[in-house]
Formats: structure tokens, C-alpha cells, sequence
């Protein structure tokens, strides 16, 4: 899972400094998880990342914020509270979820937002 840093956020998934109105910039839909290093339930969440980003390789890409690290993207998210994922579908707007979601949860959401 890659993680991502501000250029490599505005190449991939959103250029949020030229785009006010969401364009999405991606080959494959995408999961990004914000979290951050001391975060208990991001902790519960990152190996079942893991394991989705292998059960859909090719069909979605999964990617890491850390919000400690990478504060200026989670400010531009309006990012309060972790785990935060946001979920960019191909066309379409994103929508966020919060909280260390169950496998079923995440598979639901997956299939019904970025895969439908």
C-alpha cells in the first residue's frame, strides 16, 4: 500500500490547488485511509487494509495519510477524527467514512461505492 504525500495525492487522486470542484485523477477507483502512528483503531483497521488491497488488486487502489506527517492534506479534508477513509469512485463524488470499519463493512462499501 502506498502511501501518500501532497504531490503525489494531487497527481493520483485530487489536484484540490487548480480543482475547487472535485475531478478525480486516478486509473483505479480508491480507498484512502487518514490515520495516524499513535491511533489505537487505526491500528484494528490497517491489516484488513491490507488484506482488501490484495483481494482487489487491479480493481481499486488502497492508499495511507498519515495526518501527522502529511497535516496540510488532512486540513484540506477537514479531517477531525481517525481512522478517516475516503472513498473516490472513477465518477462520482467521494464519501468519507469514519472509524475502524469491519471487513464486511469495508467490502459493502467497496462494492457499492467504487465498484458499482
Amino acid at each position: 500500500m502506498e502511501h501518500l504525500t501532497k504531490d503525489t495525492f494531487i497527481a493520483k487522486v485530487f489536484n484540490y490547488e487548480q480543482n475547487k470542484d472535485w475531478k478525480f485523477e486516478g486509473e483505479l477507483p480508491c480507498l484512502i485511509d487518514f490515520y495516524a502512528d499513535w491511533c489505537q483503531p487505526c491500528k484494528m483497521v490497517a491489516p484488513i487494509l491490507e488484506e482488501l488491497s490484495k483481494e482487489y488488486e487491479g480493481k481499486i487502489n488502497i492508499y495511507k495519510i498519515d495526518t501527522e506527517d502529511q497535516q496540510e492534506l488532512a486540513g484540506a479534508f477537514g479531517i477531525r477524527s481517525i481512522p478517516s477513509l475516503l472513498f473516490c469512485p472513477k465518477n462520482g463524488q467521494p464519501q468519507m467514512a469514519q472509524g475502524a470499519l469491519p471487513k464486511d463493512t469495508l467490502i459493502q462499501a467497496i462494492n457499492d461505492v467504487l465498484l458499482k
